[in-house]
């Protein structure tokens, strides 16, 4: 049973589509979790998600934009991989705390294996956007209408690993 489940919402305010798991962190505020499950919006800092990490979790969700090429507002529900370490040098992985957001989560997962501190099981929940490079504060219709089923999967991931500490998928 996973004691501690961080669900970490990374995203943009200010790109359109990436303010995905924003309105997602704002979303599960009005859920009403047991104390073992976290929910914060870490935005775009990769020190903010390390320091996060570092409180030693049993589990992690991580929430954010996920561009893939599927249709706008497409979700993804998966067990995350990590990427090798081999391919990345020190300094690259160090640069990942600094500002890791211009590409995709992998960054995070290797930054948090590089550390020591990524939990096992990480699930990733994402949704393709529309736009994420123009200066835009609101969220596409596709991507909005995405996060209330973003909100009803995390429930259900939350469940079964609160139930029995693991996900399959």
């Amino acid at each position: 049973m996973s004691d501690r489940i961080l669900v970490a919402c990374m995203g943009n305010l200010l790109r359109g589509d990436d303010g995905f798991g924003v309105a997602v962190a704002e979303a599960l505020e009005e859920r009403d979790f047991p104390p073992s499950v976290t929910v914060v919006e870490v935005g775009i800092s990769g020190v903010s998600m390390a320091q996060e990490l570092l409180d030693e979790y049993d589990a992690l969700v991580l929430v954010d934009a996920m561009e893939r090429g599927d249709e706008p507002g497409t979700l993804y529900v998966e067990r995350a991989t990590v990427p090798s370490l081999e391919g990345y040098s020190k300094r690259e992985i160090g640069g990942f705390a600094a500002d890791m957001h211009q590409t995709d989560p992998s960054k995070v997962l290797v930054l948090g294996e590089a550390l020591g501190v990524r939990p096992e099981p990480t699930i990733l929940v994402g949704c393709e956007p529309y736009e994420t490079d123009d200066l835009e504060d609101r969220l596409s219709d596709p991507v909005r209408e995405a996060v209330p089923r973003a909100v009803e999967h995390i429930e259900l991931v939350l469940d079964e690993l609160r139930s029995n500490g693991r996900v399959d998928g």
